[in-house]
């Protein structure tokens, strides 16, 4: 480990995309074995998930993007607002025009949402969690790039805490993918494939984001706020909705808090 707190941001940042990556990857296998998963903690990982990007958003990307900028002289508070805003603004907008179908309707495709488009549901499936893996991953790349200059606030720890949040939510949004292809008949290493592919813009999404904010220090607090901005929207518009579409409110909440509570330990605690 002592190693990897000497790498350079962009690689540490590269390795944290990749860590994510892989338990997107990882919550995929379970479609191997199985067609179908228990629909109760399915929707209780979804709530999980929604908990760690809202707690992810304030210890991990708000509240140090407010630290920063008042320690670069601004005004604290500008930076947080107009990144917050502007990350669910880009992200209402690609969600507008780019083809995705979530995962809830896998069985309607004629819902699909964005611009009309003759692609197969694998493929409006898939364009669904990348998008939403987007903000994610760039997320992982703004916090270990924030590193490089030594800013209060910024830190390796919080870098990490980050990553592995992420990771951990990640988990159901493969297994999202992987399970209404496998009921559409693909075959299990298809839809594992599938599974996976729907994280690969993780890595890419960190190496964008740090090297955006190492070349411009002025934008990180507005990169901070822009990535939770980002991931707000994913909870609200798509978590939150479809862990509670099959009438478990209930135990979608009690994972939101879940996820909210170790979130926030892993954040204070290596933070």
């Amino acid at each position: 480990m002592a190693g990897f707190y000497d790498w350079p941001p962009v690689v540490q940042a590269l390795c944290g995309g990749l860590f994510t990556w892989a338990l997107t990857a990882a919550g995929a296998l379970p479609v191997l074995f199985a067609k179908r998963v228990n629909r109760k903690m399915f929707d209780g990982m979804l709530g999980f998930a929604a908990g760690v990007m809202m707690a992810a958003s304030y210890w991990s990307l708000l509240a140090p993007a407010i630290e920063m900028a008042g320690n670069m002289g601004s005004l604290p508070w500008l930076p947080a607002v107009v990144g917050f805003v502007a990350g669910a603004v880009v992200l209402r907008l690609v969600d507008f025009i780019l083809p995705h179908l979530h995962p809830g309707l896998a069985d309607h495709p004629e819902k699909a949402e964005g611009v009309s488009t003759s692609w197969r549901r694998s493929t409006l499936l898939i364009l669904a969690i990348t998008l939403h893996n987007f903000p994610e991953g760039l997320a992982v790349g703004v916090a270990f790039g924030a590193t490089a200059y030594g800013i209060e606030g910024a830190s390796i720890g919080a870098a990490i805490a980050l990553t592995v949040g992420i990771g951990i939510q990640n988990f159901p949004e493969g297994l999202a993918v992987a399970m209404p292809l496998r009921r559409e008949g693909l075959s299990r290493g298809r839809c594992l494939w599938y599974g996976q592919l729907s994280g690969v813009v993780e890595p890419v999404a960190a190496v964008i984001g740090a090297g955006l904010v190492i070349l411009m220090r002025p934008i990180l607090p507005y990169a901070l706020a822009f990535a939770a901005g980002a991931m707000i929207f994913v909870v609200v518009e798509e978590l939150i909705p479809e862990a509670q579409r099959e009438g478990n409110e209930d135990i979608a909440t009690m994972g939101v808090i879940a996820g909210f509570t170790v979130m926030m330990f892993l954040d204070v605690a290596l933070g």
